[in-house]
């Protein structure tokens, strides 16, 4: 399956610049190991060591946050969108 992947500003410059791009997987853990595949300075940019996702980063499939769907289990099918968007915290 391919999906388009919505990449934060913050990881544009370890993803080319860019600001979105394709990537494969039939889950969103396989997408973003792809994700990584085509940029490898993303690495460790998602998940944790123990392959669960950081709690800094919020992923979504079609607006939906994969937290409360499968997490990175979450199926994806041709033509979904990931929007990767990092946690903001303060007060």
């Amino acid at each position: 399956m391919t999906v388009e992947v919505r990449i934060p500003t913050m990881m544009r410059p370890d993803a080319g610049g860019q600001a979105t791009a394709q990537a494969n997987g039939s889950t969103v853990a396989e997408v973003l190991e792809d994700l990584v595949l085509q940029f490898p300075r993303l690495q460790g940019k998602f998940t944790n060591e123990d392959g669960s996702l950081h709690k800094f980063v919020n992923v979504y499939v079609n607006d939906e946050d994969v937290r409360y769907l499968e997490r990175l289990d979450t199926k994806v099918a041709d033509g979904d969108e990931i929007a990767i968007l990092p946690a903001v915290a303060g007060g």
